[in-house]
């Protein structure tokens, strides 16, 4: 049987993280973990953490650090994620949160993460093109409608396109992930020995290290050429190879069971 994995996608939005995340989760057989899948399961499951998120929420607020730390920590606590690992999607996006995540993750420490580098034009393209059904979110777009008219291949709702989806409000969206995310890009690298445009494996004795399943050269994450995100830097799936000892930066460490 395929072991499982933890592992950590990061991108732009537009980047296809959706798509690679369900790609891997069918692949190793792990849940897809997305930010606003875990803030809408606390909010309907009514814990502390999801009623304080919900009411801001409402409120059209962001929801802070410390309540999205949290319901990150009860979601990676349960029983589906413990055993074989998990794919996360939109978290952490701040080094802040990636500290945070190293703490939560500390028994089990993260396998690998994962950048998907797409080009800004291409995302800027895709973004503008883009149409979601307004009732159960489905991904459409000009080029790939539904079949019939603007209604939903899977409920029948109308498929729109998002009002953050306009060339102006596209824009800031992805100057603001820039801008954020480029320390967090920087804290990933740094917390590896062996790094590439796409992917990080942790370096031993940074906090995102553990005592987690090594990763063995040239081991691929399963997507191939048809897992591949078009406009991606290439192989977006190759795992890094596993960090040598202190001060044998050119040995190979033998994966640990």
């Amino acid at each position: 049987m395929i072991p499982g994995v933890r592992l950590v996608v990061l991108g732009r939005q537009g980047a296809g993280k959706g798509t690679q995340c369900t790609r891997l989760s069918r692949h190793y057989v792990v849940p897809h973990i997305s930010t606003g899948d875990m803030l809408r399961s606390a909010v309907r499951e009514g814990s502390e953490l999801g009623k304080q998120a919900g009411d801001l929420m409402a409120a059209g607020e962001l929801v802070p650090d410390n309540i999205m730390i949290g319901i990150v920590e009860e979601r990676l606590s349960q029983g589906d994620t413990t055993q074989r690992g998990y794919i996360l999607d939109g978290f952490p996006r701040t080094p802040e949160q990636a500290e945070a995540l190293a703490d939560i993750t500390s028994a089990r420490p993260l396998d690998v993460v994962i950048d998907l580098d797409v080009p800004k034009q291409v995302v800027l393209e895709r973004l503008a093109s883009r149409r979601v059904c307004n009732d159960c979110g489905a991904n459409y777009s000009t080029d790939s409608p539904p079949k019939y008219g603007w209604v939903c291949d899977n409920c029948g709702g109308d498929v729109i396109q998002r009002d953050d989806d306009t060339p102006a409000a596209i824009e800031k969206r992805l100057a603001e992930y820039d801008r954020k995310t480029a320390p967090l890009i920087d804290w990933y690298k740094d917390a590896s020995c062996s790094r590439s445009s796409t992917a990080w494996a942790p370096r031993r004795g940074h906090p995102a290290a553990g005592r987690g399943r090594q990763v063995l050269p040239g081991e691929t994450m399963g997507g191939g050429a048809a897992g591949e995100t078009p406009g991606a830097a290439s192989h977006p799936w190759t795992k890094s190879p596993p960090c040598p000892p202190a001060g044998r930066r050119g040995a190979q460490n033998p994966p640990t069971p």
